[in-house]
């Protein structure tokens, strides 16, 4: 029988990732890699450990492989222990079948038996596509005070940003009072942060309830949250105020990677009082000869470079030839760019090839038309042929040939 635990957290990692594009064809959104040498599940997980929260649930689906890889058991965040620790959850097959988990509230219903196992008094609910560091012991210490039955993590944004998050509306004492989701003209900006603090027997009720009710679209926050505010449950609101971006769209995973290289930016993944950790590549240190230029960039261990790189971050094992260059981009692990080519403003995945005189992306202020601008992006084991063009918001997911 497993130990009782306070607190422990279910992360939601089996989104397909969509809007992602081809970076996420073969695996899941938590897995894509992020900032030289993590990868975007390295920070829920890394908060959980640094928070005092030794078990996880870890909830996958879509491409689970290389997740399921990477996370393995556990021991590069302290999580393999024999009580607890780190557990990956799939969908399983029931005495009626197989089911795919239908929303976020039916994904941890399908887990009751696994929650239950360690009787907590709380379950904290994360999301995988998230860069920030939070101390979600502080936010249970809130939580307790206010004899709450669901905390809601909060940040202000800004207005113009407001339409795209779920909003809530928050009296003096940090009562949440009301809900928009995503509205047109909002009236908060007070976003959902999409971390969830529940206290356990209560959250099971709604879960029961939820998935008894055939109308629901089985979601924390379009069924099961609002539920909780109907019948009168004490919900509030946690203020946060650190550094935290949503990674679902290439725009935004291309900023939230560059936002390192930002000294005005709130980010330090080295801070050894809330260290982010990451499983090791075990490559060698990196190379860089004396004809190359390497400014204002992140340079992971095992690369070789020679050519130009400005404003860029590049991931372990990647190779930048003699008279290359790379500017405002995210080049993956295992990539090779050759000699005369020009990569601005791009995200090139993993274990890609460009070769020779190739052109992938270009700079805004070189362009006629600002619609037309975006980031390029080669996904990965594409190569893209000698002399050929990637144009800016392009997904490349076959090789290129010169046209």
């Amino acid at each position: 029988m497993a130990r009782k635990k306070e607190c422990i957290a279910m992360l939601l990692a089996g989104g397909q990732g969509s809007r992602l594009g081809i970076l996420t064809k073969q695996i899941a959104k938590p897995a894509v890699p992020y900032g030289g040498k993590y990868r975007i599940i390295d920070f829920p997980l890394s908060n959980c450990v640094n928070s005092g929260i030794d078990t996880v649930g870890v909830l996958t689906q879509y491409q689970p492989l290389e997740l399921n890889d990477y996370i393995g058991n556990g021991e590069p965040w302290d999580l393999d222990r024999s009580n607890g620790g780190v557990h990956i959850l799939s969908p399983y097959q029931q005495i009626e079948g197989t089911q795919w988990y239908k929303g976020t509230a039916n994904a941890i219903f399908q887990n009751i038996n696994f929650i239950d196992r360690y009787d907590p008094e709380y379950v904290v609910v994360l999301s995988g596509d998230h860069i920030y560091k939070m101390d979600y012991s502080k936010m249970l210490q809130f939580h307790k005070e206010k004899e709450a039955a669901c905390t809601i993590a909060m940040l202000e944004v800004e207005w113009e940003e407001a339409s795209r998050f779920g909003l809530m509306f928050v009296d003096e004492s940090g009562r949440i009072t009301d809900f928009e989701e995503k509205p047109k003209n909002p009236r908060s900006n007070k976003a959902s942060m999409g971390v969830y603090m529940f206290t356990w027997e209560t959250l099971r009720k709604y879960l029961l309830e939820d998935e008894a009710n055939e109308n629901s679209s089985n979601d924390f926050g379009k069924d099961v949250i609002p539920a909780m505010h109907a019948a009168g449950e004490r919900l509030f609101a946690f203020p946060f105020d650190g550094y935290w971006k949503d990674v679902g769209t290439i725009d935004s995973l291309w900023e939230s990677n560059l936002d390192l290289l930002n000294p005005r930016v709130n980010l330090d993944l080295t801070d050894n009082d809330w260290k982010i950790y990451a499983r090791n590549t075990g490559a060698p240190p990196h190379y860089v000869s004396p004809d190359a230029l390497v400014q204002n960039s992140l340079v992971a261990e095992g690369c070789m470079i020679e050519g130009k790189v400005d404003f860029s971050i590049l991931f372990a094992n990647v190779t930048v030839e003699k008279g290359a260059v790379i500017e405002d981009s995210i080049i993956m692990p295992g990539t090779t760019v050759k000699s005369g080519t020009k990569v601005q403003y791009a995200i090139v995945a993993e274990n890609a090839v460009i070769e020779e005189n190739s052109v992938v992306g270009k700079r805004p202020e070189e362009m006629e038309n600002l619609d037309d601008w975006g980031v390029a992006v080669v996904g990965s084991g594409i190569t893209i042929k000698s002399g050929a063009t990637v144009l800016p918001k392009e997904q490349v997911d076959a090789d290129r040939e010169v046209k």
